[in-house]
């Protein structure tokens, strides 16, 4: 099985707003740039769309290593929370639909598919992958205003 590094970012100009996601996709010393943006959206859409396009252009399945500054992606699957809110219907605590349940269902479609461990790193600090995917996603929602 292959082992692929993807790095993602989300951006927003207002919550909601234009927004963008972007990916890049590193196994080895080839690397790919995924991105792409929505007129209306919001920061966490964006994140877990760049996730979901990101794994979703993986042609077999792979083990992964997701690296994400978004709090919302990797503690929602590493704690747990996303298996609890299946396993409940898409219903959070104080009976509260889950937001983004769509693409909470897409995702899960996805891990199902590929061994992937998800990697908290800290936004706009010094990795040089999560920087470049923050630009792009920026350049992204820049498009629609």
């Amino acid at each position: 099985m292959d082992t692929v590094d993807i790095y993602t970012d989300g951006a927003c100009s207002g919550n909601p707003g234009p927004g963008g996601w972007a990916a890049i996709l590193k196994k080895g010393e080839t690397e790919k740039e995924l991105s792409g943006g929505e007129a209306v959206t919001t920061n966490n859409r964006m994140e877990l769309t760049a996730a979901i396009m990101a794994l979703a252009a993986l042609r077999r399945p792979c083990a992964v290593n997701l690296y994400s500054d978004s709090k919302y992606l990797v503690d929602s699957v590493t704690k747990g929370w996303l298996y609890s809110w299946k396993s409940k219907n898409w219903v959070k605590a104080r009976n509260q639909a889950v937001p983004n349940k769509d693409l909470w269902i897409r995702l899960l479609d996805l891990l199902s598919v590929h061994q992937v461990t998800f990697i908290w790193v800290k936004g706009h600090a010094s990795n040089e992958y999560n920087n470049r995917c923050d630009k792009l996603a920026v350049e992204e929602w820049k498009k629609f205003k």
